[in-house]
């Protein structure tokens, strides 16, 4: 299958690796040409994981995105929600009739591409879908280099518009056969892991991430009192799923931390795996990490507007989007994604299913 990875990130630089390696014609697209340069000479990424050190080919690396996106059968865009917007003002015109578009996961940004598109003029018939979370806990350990520690088990996920499932479903499982399809994108969207792990983390842990050097919010930063939180704002988004009509399994977040639960997206031993990788343990600014500005002011943001829309009670996630603004110096409700400003909030509940089933 022919396709497209779009982005300069860990997840990117894993997800090309991999559609090579299972055999894809990958077209990989960077806009940063002088970072690109070491995988454009080389025409490959080396990839670490455990089955050792290898280097894979990569058939196309470019930085002309209409390149990289032209006849692709699949467009993967493994992005921070935070970068979306630049890119869809580019891409949205170059969109074709069939494509799908799978951003993992994304923050309702399969909305907003379709949007970008129709108000660019391109009226084409092409599918967005998202999932939970990125397929693969990785990190980038080189201009042309990735680690890939953990890779999804399941990828529960939702595409927009919804009529065009079926098509969108074979396209994504020739990639990805450990997807598992759910009703919306919207529902995919509160799947995503992201606004749920990374706000307790990044701010009740903001004392010795700005005391020490490097810290590991997800090692010695996972603390009993910080997990209760994390159960907690997981259990008002999967109140929020329930009062909007989506159902089960709402892939808690516990199933994560502990073995003996069901299987969570990255299987078990995910969470042993990630801390034992030492990857994680970074220098974080707290105003400029993708935590705190893709999970907290766009990821959390969004929860808290759909449990407002939905009139559920969501006093944690609230309350830590107050703060994560509080740090910051803005208002998370004013500028971040929400429903009101992606001018959803004021439909009702059948107008909304209406648009996500049949699109814009």
């Amino acid at each position: 299958m022919e396709i497209a990875v779009l982005g300069g990130g860990h997840g990117c630089y894993a997800a090309a690796a991999d559609m090579a390696e299972a055999g894809h014609r990958v077209r990989f697209w960077r806009r940063d040409a002088e970072a690109f340069a070491p995988v454009m000479a080389m025409g490959a990424i080396t990839v670490k994981d455990v089955n050792g050190r290898r280097d894979v080919p990569i058939a196309l690396p470019t930085t002309d995105l209409a390149e990289a996106v032209e006849g692709a059968e699949l467009i993967l865009i493994p992005l921070p929600a935070i970068a979306q917007r630049g890119l869809f003002a580019n891409l949205a015109p170059l969109l074709t009739d069939g494509q799908v578009v799978y951003m993992p996961p994304a923050t309702f940004g399969s909305y907003m591409l379709v949007k970008a598109a129709r108000e660019a003029g391109n009226t084409a018939d092409f599918t967005c879908a998202e999932t939970g979370t990125l397929p693969w806990l990785c990190r980038k350990h080189g201009p042309a280099e990735v680690a890939i520690s953990v890779r999804a088990t399941r990828l529960p996920t939702g595409c927009f518009p919804a009529k065009n499932h079926d098509h969108a479903f074979a396209v994504i499982a020739k990639a990805f056969p450990v997807i598992e399809p759910i009703e919306d994108a919207l529902s995919g969207a509160l799947m995503n892991a992201g606004p749920i792990i990374h706000p307790p983390l990044i701010i009740m842990n903001a004392g010795p991430l700005e005391h020490f050097e490097a810290w590991d919010i997800h090692n010695e930063g996972t603390q009993p009192s910080i997990r209760r939180t994390t159960d907690k704002l997981d259990s008002e988004r999967m109140a929020v799923r329930e009062a909007l009509g989506y159902k089960a399994p709402h892939f808690p977040l516990a199933d994560h931390y502990d073995d003996t639960r069901d299987e969570w997206m990255y299987g078990n031993s995910s969470h042993e795996k990630l801390t034992d990788s030492g990857d994680w343990r970074e220098h974080i600014v707290l105003t400029e990490h993708r935590y705190m500005l893709e999970d907290v002011e766009t990821g959390l943001a969004l929860l808290w507007s759909c449990a407002d829309y939905a009139g559920v009670d969501a006093p944690v996630a609230q309350g830590l989007l107050a703060i994560g603004g509080a740090i910051c110096g803005r208002d998370f409700r004013e500028t971040g994604r929400t429903l009101g400003g992606l001018g959803l909030a004021g439909l009702s509940a059948d107008e909304l299913k209406s648009i996500l089933h049949s699109g814009i």
